[in-house]
């Protein structure tokens, strides 16, 4: 099971979160300030760092450089494009707000541990304008993608179904949203994922995520 520390101000929040996500990960250590969280990380060694953005003692875009080890989601009721790009470029793989559904938050961790790169819908505009920018921020600690010869001919390879989905991953929708809106099966979102990681030989779904971004537009 996956080993997650949340890292938030409120200790209510934390409970709530914390019984949400019983059963689906393992919750192994709470964190209120920006000290603490590195504290924890050092001592407890999570694998996914579900953090807040805005802390007491300064920021969640502070705890990553300071901490560093583990993957960090955050998780904040802040929809501000600041808040957003600054923690992605300290080193965190995702950005959801605290309206997510309990289902798609466990959903999120498992993606973010996996590699994915993981955003609300609306959030993942204001990344791909910071990509659109040539001021694209650090997802994680892997290196941006090199640029790739043909974008054009690594299109043509895949089908319009395929395309579709790689547009909503772009856009950041969870697996099981893509599912919905498609009126397909989550399953068959993986079989699809699955192709074109094969047809663009890609090694992970991370890799994939950030070669979306650079091809669709961001959504309305």
């Amino acid at each position: 099971m996956i080993r997650v520390l949340l890292v938030d101000d409120h200790a209510l929040f934390r409970s709530g979160v914390r019984a949400e996500l019983e059963g689906k990960v393992d919750v192994v250590g709470e964190a209120a300030t920006v000290a603490e969280a590195v504290e924890c990380v050092t001592r407890l060694q999570p694998d996914v760092v579900l953090l807040d953005v805005h802390l007491p003692d300064g920021s969640g875009a502070d705890v990553i450089p300071k901490a560093g080890g583990p993957k960090y989601l955050a998780l904040s009721v802040s929809d501000d494009p600041e808040d957003v790009i600054a923690v992605i470029r300290a080193g965190a793989r995702g950005y959801v707000t605290k309206t997510i559904a309990s289902d798609e938050l466990a959903d999120a961790v498992q993606r973010v541990h996996d590699g994915d790169a993981v955003f609300s819908p609306r959030l993942a505009g204001f990344v791909l304008d910071a990509f659109a920018s040539g001021s694209a921020p650090r997802v994680g600690a892997a290196s941006p993608a090199p640029p790739r010869a043909a974008p054009d001919a690594d299109l043509e390879q895949l089908t319009p179904r395929e395309r579709e989905v790689l547009q909503h991953i772009a856009r950041g929708y969870l697996y099981k949203e893509i599912a919905l809106r498609l009126g397909i099966s989550v399953k068959t979102v993986e079989a699809h994922v699955s192709a074109v990681l094969r047809k663009l030989q890609l090694s992970t779904r991370h890799e994939l995520t950030r070669w979306a971004w650079e091809r669709f537009d961001p959504p309305n």
